[in-house]
């Protein structure tokens, strides 16, 4: 059977594939993707790295990930050393006892005296302990505005800020071999490396952005280093449905459009509804966004970093290097890629509900003179 590098290498050339579109498409630096095909562990900074970047990349080739890292664990067992004592030459019998007997000894006496004096603590041992338990309780994070990063434990636990002032509590439920979170809506997973967006009111709206970027696959309580983005706008709207709001009698006439550039039609319905829009950074970029009827924002972005919008009208982005971000619309439960720029342009774009004049709804995407 091929190893895991050669099936990754064969199917990508089988799809007319190279490692900079892969590499743009998942995220994943091109060093990476070439160790994975190499098989050269030392292009990685740690197994679980590996493990991670290869279970997205199988999965985006439609490989078997688990056959994948089926294979990957095979091969680690096959180049692992010959334990030493197969290659070692037996020692003499009289050797070891004369080594060992004089250290027991000294060993023996070494825990009395300890054994004594540590009775004679017992109170302030005690006390000592209590504090060190202390610093393993569970400890609660209050998300805001801000990007919130931090490596979290099984039993932890996220507050989300909600409009009318009450907390959302979500629970960190598993820290080994994905990133497991209690919600209210249900358990979500997120795996090494993924970026996913999760709903914990149950609207179809995302709230949050997670991405997780450290964890064990052996070890629990290492623990989850992760990255939470609140949705654009700061709280989450508790208890609200998706088609609440909207604000229809404000969506203007197709006729009403001014602009030299052709519209890309998203998606037709017979009714203008909410729609997200998510954008992940490939390199630095400002942007400058105006939802609806809000006042604008200008948000500095870097590599790796996400931004989130939803809106009910529309929303105007002002993009200082657009060919470094990627787009994708969310609306009625279908995901659309928008292709939105070249090296260096600066953009300005409106993505937006208009009405035709046949009276039928059209999210579109227009870019501005």
């Amino acid at each position: 059977m091929d190893s895991f590098g050669e099936i990754l290498k064969n199917t990508r050339e089988s799809k007319n594939l190279d490692l900079d579109k892969v590499a743009r498409d998942i995220s994943i630096d091109k060093r990476y993707l070439q160790g994975l095909e190499d098989e050269d562990n030392s292009s990685f900074p740690g197994e679980a790295y590996m493990i991670g970047f290869l279970r997205n990349y199988s999965s985006y080739l439609g490989l078997d990930t688990n056959l994948m890292i089926k294979l990957y664990n095979n091969k680690k067992i096959q180049e692992s050393p010959v334990p030493v004592e197969l290659i070692q030459k037996p020692k003499s019998k009289w050797l070891v006892p004369a080594i060992i007997i004089p250290i027991v000894l000294v060993v023996v006496v070494v825990t009395v005296i300890s054994v004594l004096l540590i009775n004679n603590k017992k109170v302030d041992n005690e006390d000592d302990s209590v504090v060190v338990s202390s610093k393993i309780k569970n400890k609660q994070y209050e998300l805001d505005d801000s990007k919130f990063t931090q490596r979290v434990y099984k039993g932890d636990q996220i507050l989300v800020p909600t409009e009318n002032e009450n907390k959302i509590i979500l629970t960190v439920r598993d820290t080994l071999s994905s990133f497991g979170l209690d919600t209210p809506s249900g358990v979500f997973y997120t795996d090494l490396s993924e970026e996913q967006e999760i709903d914990i009111t149950g609207d179809s709206n995302p709230d949050l952005i997670v991405y997780v970027s450290d964890l064990s696959y052996t070890d629990e309580n290492r623990g989850v280093e992760v990255s939470i983005l609140l949705r654009h706008g700061g709280n989450v709207v508790a208890g609200t449905s998706p088609t609440e709001n909207v604000y229809s009698d404000d969506i203007p006439l197709i006729t009403d459009l001014k602009s030299s550039h052709p519209q890309k039609v998203i998606i037709e319905d017979t009714r203008a509804y909410p729609f997200t829009l998510n954008a992940s950074f490939l390199g630095s970029c400002v942007i400058r966004d105006k939802i609806d009827f809000n006042d604008s924002i200008e948000t500095y972005f870097v590599r790796g970093e996400v931004f989130t919008a939803t809106a009910h009208n529309s929303i105007r982005l002002w993009l200082s290097n657009s060919n470094t971000v990627k787009c994708t619309i969310i609306a009625d439960t279908k995901s659309f890629d928008l292709d939105i720029g070249v090296p260096g342009k600066v953009l300005v774009e409106d993505i937006k509900w208009i009405k035709d004049v046949d009276g039928k709804y059209k999210l579109v995407v227009i870019e501005l003179d």
